[in-house]
């Protein structure tokens, strides 16, 4: 909890994330897909909710939602947010523990934050197990993830933030593979797919429905990316959604999405 709210709360303006274009994408992505899901009268749970950008964006639908953060920094600045239109209830609370909410109680339930700060595999499969323990039988739930393979090119071939060489000595990525390996003072899990796909093997009553590269290589190409005019920005979201699930495109991402239903 201490390395996760100083990054939030003196670190990073979670607030700004999505007003620059290369976060923008994700943010798109992800609503883009919520929106296929969302009928008039879902009742949403977001775990993780952050400072509420997505809550925000489904309370405006019409949908009520309740929204569970960890962070008091963003809880603050989340209720500052809230118009008197939006249906939205905040709580602090933690995604490892959601008894406050009964077994089948909501129809769609978004874990957008929560497992890019978990690192053990049980706390990852809790994290998983309670959300589809809330959400009723064929619901669906949005998990995001925070993928290796671009953060090394970006911060370490590109922009020279990081020594690989520094992170092989401590254990912190596979000389051999280049598989990274996380812990609390990281602050963010960074997987692949193949470690969703092991994890999800854990949970057959889940049904795998879009695995989604939410980004791709919008991190690589952020210049460009804020360079573009709306015309030109809009026709790269159009080839964006038409490659973000190929097989031979997901795992150049720095985040992804796995949407399932509960069976």
């Amino acid at each position: 909890m201490n390395f996760i709210e100083n990054h939030y709360t003196t670190n990073y303006d979670e607030q700004a994330r999505f007003d620059h274009r290369y976060n923008l994408v994700e943010f798109l992505t992800t609503m883009h897909y919520i929106e296929k899901y969302l009928q008039p009268d879902a009742y949403v749970l977001e775990v993780g909710a952050g400072t509420g950008r997505y809550s925000r964006a489904i309370a405006d639908k019409g949908n009520p939602v309740e929204a569970i953060e960890l962070v008091p920094h963003n809880i603050e600045v989340f209720k500052q947010q809230i118009t008197p239109a939006q249906n939205i209830t905040v709580t602090q609370g933690n995604a490892l523990d959601l008894s406050r909410f009964a077994d089948n109680t909501f129809d769609i339930t978004l874990v957008l934050g929560p497992l890019y700060h978990l690192y053990t595999e049980a706390d990852k499969k809790q994290c998983i197990g309670e959300a589809l323990r809330v959400t009723k039988p064929k619901g669906v739930i949005f998990t995001a993830y925070c993928i290796s393979d671009i953060s090394i090119y970006d911060d370490a071939f590109r922009r020279n933030l990081m020594m690989i060489s520094d992170y092989m000595e401590k254990g912190k990525i596979d000389p051999l593979t280049f598989a990274t390996t996380s812990t609390p003072e990281d602050v963010f899990e960074l997987v692949r797919k193949e470690d969703i796909d092991r994890l999800m093997g854990h949970f057959p009553h889940a049904q795998r429905l879009h695995y989604v590269a939410t980004t791709l290589v919008a991190r690589l190409i952020r210049d460009s990316l804020a360079e573009m005019d709306e015309e030109t920005f809009a026709l790269y979201m159009r080839h964006h959604f038409a490659v973000c699930e190929r097989a031979d495109m997901v795992g150049m991402t720095s985040h992804a999405i796995d949407i399932f239903r509960k069976k």
